[in-house]
């Protein structure tokens, strides 16, 4: 049988096969680049690299979920919104794109009049059904959806029950959390004794829990309770900094133990806190509330200042600066 292809035009169909692999790869790294950076929290090279991803690009609907995430970071929530409209329309398979335009709904739906939150309320708690449809064990679309039932009208579907439904299905899918949901449900029924119940379940289903109780404890001004748990933890585990840091901002909400809170939170401000642990601006301040008790007014503006440099953001920091400034 006779060639139909010369010599040139295998070469050249090789050629292409290669320009379009490299391409492929190219959208591909260019995707996984831009994640490694929103990791880094780097947004403006997110933006940069994603902006140029198009329609019909394999990426497209994940590029619009990584520039979504990067403009709610920056609080652009009308923007986000767009993006993850676009993620949704472009790939309606993945939970992760249907729970965050929930999301945005309800932090936009925060600030906006009677009829937009009217209009916004049905999307929100769609999105996060539909989230919870492609993944069942997609736990923040059904903890956002417990809050959508606590605090929607009834005739916008909120509805206490239902509430209590989504919290027994995280019970099942994991224990520690849903007993906190439960928790947090009974605590808006104002049922103090039932909601103490599922937070002590909770923190025997998951012991590193425990922060969750003793803010239930420190929220009912149920001082020693607290007490004890971070000194039970501090007995275990001398270099167990989280506890130390709660067993402080105890010491400064309660204004009892005050020589012992002060002494481990100049513990915890050796320490380097991880992602999602107190800051040490949130230490300064605690620091600043026991020094404001003790009398010590002087010592507790420039930790309130300290504090504020590190994050103008608290709001406790810059009230007790205005206090012990007078």
């Amino acid at each position: 049988m006779t060639n139909p292809f010369t010599m040139k035009q295998v070469f050249q169909l090789i050629a292409v096969f290669l320009l379009v692999s490299a391409g492929n790869s190219f959208a591909q790294s260019k995707l996984e680049q831009a994640k490694n950076f929103y990791e880094q929290n780097k947004p403006e090279q997110v933006k940069k690299l994603l902006n140029t991803v198009g329609e019909k690009d394999a990426d497209y609907a994940a590029a619009q979920y990584y520039l979504g995430r990067v403009a709610f970071d920056e609080k652009n929530y009308d923007d986000a919104s767009d993006y993850f409209e676009e993620a949704v329309e472009a790939n309606d398979k993945v939970a992760d794109y249907h729970n965050w335009l929930g999301n945005t709904y309800g932090t936009i739906a925060q600030n906006s009049n009677v009829i937009k939150q009217g209009m916004l309320a049905p999307k929100m708690k769609k999105a996060w059904e539909n989230a919870i449809a492609l993944d069942a064990k997609n736990l923040d679309a059904r903890t956002s959806l417990i809050q959508y039932y606590l605090q929607a009208p009834g005739f916008m579907g909120g509805s206490v029950d239902k509430a209590k439904e989504v919290a027994a299905q995280i019970i099942k899918l994991k224990p520690a959390e849903g007993h906190r949901q439960m928790g947090n449900v009974y605590l808006h029924e104002k049922k103090v004794a039932e909601a103490e119940k599922e937070f002590v379940e909770m923190s025997k289903a998951d012991p590193t829990y425990v922060s969750a109780l003793a803010n239930f404890y420190l929220g009912q001004k149920q001082f020693d309770k607290a007490f004890g748990l971070f000194e039970e933890a501090i007995k275990k585990n001398p270099e167990d900094y989280l506890a130390l840091y709660q067993f402080g901002k105890t010491s400064a909400m309660s204004g009892q133990k005050l020589d012992r809170g002060e002494e481990y939170l100049k513990k915890y401000l050796t320490y380097t806190p991880k992602q999602n642990e107190p800051s040490h601006a949130g230490a300064n301040m605690r620091l600043a509330q026991i020094k404001e008790k003790k009398g010590s007014k002087a010592e507790a503006k420039k930790l309130f200042e300290t504090a504020l440099k590190m994050d103008n953001n608290l709001k406790e920091a810059k009230e007790g600066l205005e206090r012990v400034s007078k």
